[in-house]
């Protein structure tokens, strides 16, 4: 009896950045805990470089999750094909 071998609806790169992504968004929340930590330790120099390193991962965040969305558009629009 053969078998049929379905397709992965996503690929190894779609997966990889969606890994990216999630890794990104955790990274962001801890951002949020670390800079707590330091405005308790009143560490002002901490809390403006962890205010800082956090900005640019969001912005970082916000780039990939629009690379990954396009991705999913271009995807949908090829099976539709």
């Amino acid at each position: 009896m053969a078998t049929t071998a379905t397709k992965n609806p996503l690929s190894d790169l779609m997966y990889d950045w969606l890994t990216v992504l999630q890794s990104k968004a955790e990274g962001l929340a801890a951002y949020e805990r670390y800079v707590k930590d330091a405005e308790e330790a009143n560490a002002t120099e901490c809390v403006d470089m962890l205010n800082k390193l956090r900005e640019q991962e969001s912005a970082m965040l916000c780039e990939i999750k629009k690379h990954v969305f396009g991705m999913i558009a271009e995807s949908e629009a090829k099976e539709a094909h």
